[in-house]
């Protein structure tokens, strides 16, 4: 059974770890646990002692497969265009890594906008996506800045199996509104009264299902398939979509949060060809290929490196 990316939560706050290993991840060298979302931070987690080789871009990634996979393709990305990028060691939670951001020992790291903009300001209502970057650029510290943002979205989202959406002909989820009483619906317990959960759906859609599941992990994809429910609560992303051929529906009116991937920088190394290189990746990844590629790693059991190295590859970006 694979394992979530990043669990069922409404936020994240990451602890970074390394990708591969800290030796230099070169286009030549990439062959053929703990809840990410938790707002704890890990024992005995700090700022690590050592740096990168000089003009070397210390790239980190939280706890969960998908950072790491974002963080490998960035990283493969520097080093096919000759700069030199290599990973960084674990170094905690996101209070950590922004401060080591802010002191030069990491340097890169992949985020989500919706969730890095309600860390620094929980009380941000921004949910459409260029709202969201421009309040982002307005919160972060003067040492850091995020660059473009993709199209790749691990997001909050309302999903259901494929019988089901042809079934009742879904596209959005106010298509769900007419069935919503034979509708019950699998979510982790918070999503009841999150406002990035029911609360919002019922404001945005008048969506209000007729039964609440309360799951977490894989339960929640495995209520949809074995019937428990009609429609559940899964990140975009999540290997399951893909895996069993789920479908999500799309939400016009935004009632959730745009989490849209977006490269967060230390000042220091955003040089104008470094800046040039990160954001033709992120031109590149869309939800469908990112989602292929958690799949690629989490369900298929390939080596992150080949999968960050075969997205440049495929891409142009080496």
């Amino acid at each position: 059974m694979y394992t979530t990316n990043k669990g069922f939560t409404m936020k994240r706050t990451f602890t970074l770890v390394a990708v591969a290993t800290a030796a230099t991840l070169t286009l030549s060298a990439c062959g053929g646990g703990s809840n990410p979302l938790s707002k704890s931070s890990a024992s005995g987690a700090g700022i690590p002692s050592g740096t990168a080789a000089a003009g070397t871009i210390r790239v980190g990634a939280a706890n969960f497969t998908e950072s790491q996979i974002l963080a490998a393709v960035y990283a493969a990305a520097l080093n096919a265009k000759g700069l030199k990028a290599s990973t960084g060691d674990p170094i905690g939670a996101r209070a950590v890594y922004l401060k080591a951001l802010d002191q030069g020992s990491v340097n890169l790291v992949p985020e989500y906008a919706y969730s890095l903009l309600t860390y620094y300001n929980p009380k941000a209502t921004q949910t459409a996506p260029d709202a969201i970057v421009a309040a982002l650029k307005q919160q972060l510290p003067s040492g850091q800045e995020v660059l473009n943002v993709s199209s790749a979205e691990d997001a909050n989202s309302v999903t259901v199996t494929k019988a089901t959406a042809d079934k009742w002909g879904l596209k959005t989820i106010a298509d769900l509104v007419k069935h919503e009483s034979q509708i019950t619906f699998a979510a982790p317990p918070e999503f009841q009264t999150n406002e990035q959960g029911l609360p919002g759906l019922k404001t945005k859609y008048d969506f209000v299902p007729g039964k609440f599941l309360p799951l977490t992990g894989n339960a929640i994809p495995n209520a949809l398939k074995n019937g428990q429910a009609q429609a559940a609560n899964i990140f975009t992303t999540d290997p399951s979509i893909k895996a069993d051929g789920f479908v999500v529906l799309q939400d016009p009116k935004h009632a959730f949060g745009s989490d849209s991937v977006i490269p967060l920088i230390n000042k220091s190394v955003a040089t104008p060809q470094v800046i040039a290189v990160l954001n033709a990746v992120q031109a590149k990844l869309t939800t469908d290929n990112l989602a292929e590629m958690d799949k690629e790693v989490q369900v298929d059991h390939m080596d992150i490196n080949t999968v960050a190295t075969q997205f440049i590859t495929d891409n142009g970006l080496s």
